[in-house]
């Protein structure tokens, strides 16, 4: 089958998202911190199977952020995943990048998706510690 990508729909959080962090044993980002589902949102299909998505916040610089990239963890076929994210990453800088955008930003902890994205292009800035984040 031909790998798809089309934008996340409303139904996507928690119809597929929310199990797949779940699944990972992750927390799910709240609703309302991702960026709005068709704007910002990306979900990878094989045929008719979800194999990952992922987001981008735009901002008022020449950056956009990707993250809360996610997969099927019942996806088994391991060489499809990788091109499924790096289609998903892909897309993301191809979008960037038509939006006048000159930098991606992505903070990564997961070592596969790290050689994913160096693959398609990012080098490595500085390693972090710890994810700050103030609710308000």
């Amino acid at each position: 089958m031909q790998l798809n990508i089309i934008p996340l729909k409303e139904t996507d959080y928690e119809n597929i998202l929310c199990g797949w962090w779940r699944d990972w044993r992750w927390s799910p980002p709240l609703k309302d911190f991702l960026p709005d589902n068709g704007k910002g949102g990306f979900i990878v299909y094989d045929g008719d199977i979800a194999v990952c998505a992922g987001f981008m916040y735009i901002t008022n610089s020449k950056a956009i952020w990707c993250d809360w990239i996610i997969s099927n963890i019942n996806y088994k076929d391991r060489v499809k995943r990788k091109e499924a994210l790096e289609l998903l990453i892909n897309t993301i800088s191809n979008k960037a990048e038509l939006l006048g955008m000159k930098y991606i930003y992505a903070l990564i902890k997961n070592k596969p998706l790290i050689d994913t994205y160096k693959k398609v292009g990012f080098i490595a800035a500085s390693s972090y510690n710890q994810e700050m984040i103030k609710k308000i």
